[in-house]
């Protein structure tokens, strides 16, 4: 049994004194591990690092044994954000959560291509938070958590949505909110229906949204994707948002300078 595709580095972990355990995802294969003889040596360790986009062959006698991996490099994403510490914690909050999320050996092609282009767009700078944060909406969605940002979940408008139910995933707008407000999870305004396409709102987002969105991702994250799994979000995606918050607290310091 043999596959040989484009894949990215999820993980990789010591496996004796010279291999390494290594998980990579393709759009055909979804998450799938296997053995890199010599993964941990001066000539291959950088080959092996998470978030590289390799190209990928896969070996095995049957197809439910681990297998042999081997690769050649296509681009070194990990060296090109390796001295951006804001850049490097969204690539490895981005390929722990896959690599700790997804079904292994389950085509996710839709969640692959989405990771494809964050991580290929991540040298253009801390805005790419916000497509972080859509990526994860798309991770919840493959995964079967889709949420329901599009219209209010009580009067079915597709204006004025101020935040989500922290229980279905569902939009509220500001009037259908009334009392249940606080209990809400705001819904940043750059993943609003009125704030993308062609409607001529900042579809971006500012480092304030970019912490509510991944606020709000972050919930359900912990919750289905790995509480239904009882095991915690990864510390590598707690620590992305820890550098999100500190990031808009220094825009905030800024701005009233």
């Amino acid at each position: 049994m043999e596959w040989d595709a484009p894949g990215i580095v999820l993980d990789c972990r010591p496996f004796g004194e010279a291999d390494a355990l290594v998980t990579v995802m393709t759009e055909a294969h979804g998450a799938h591990r296997g053995l890199a003889r010599g993964g941990q040596s001066r000539s291959k360790v950088a080959l092996w690092q998470q978030g590289n986009l390799l190209q990928l062959r896969w070996v095995s006698r049957l197809s439910d044994q681990l297998g042999s991996l081997s690769g050649e490099m296509i681009h070194p994403t990990a060296a090109m954000v390796m001295d951006d510490a804001l850049l490097l914690a969204m690539l490895s909050a981005a390929c722990a959560l896959a690599e700790g999320a997804l079904v292994e050996r389950e085509p996710q092609p839709v969640v692959f291509d989405g990771l494809l282009r964050l991580l290929a767009r991540l040298p253009t700078g801390p805005a790419m938070l916000g497509e972080m944060v859509r990526w994860e909406l798309s991770l919840l969605a493959g995964l079967g958590y889709g949420l329901d940002l599009a219209t209010c979940a009580v009067s079915g408008t597709g204006a004025d949505l101020i935040g989500v139910s922290p229980r279905t995933g569902r939009a509220v707008s500001a009037v259908a909110a009334g009392e249940w407000r606080a209990r809400l999870l705001p819904l940043p305004a750059f993943l609003r229906p009125d704030s993308a396409g062609d409607s001529g709102g900042d579809s971006a987002g500012d480092a304030a949204q970019w912490v509510e969105g991944l606020r709000l991702t972050g919930h359900f994250l912990a919750r289905d994707a790995f509480g239904h799994h009882h095991r915690p979000l990864p510390s590598a995606r707690l620590a992305l948002y820890d550098r999100a918050v500190a990031l808009a607290a220094l825009a905030a310091q800024s701005e009233n300078i």
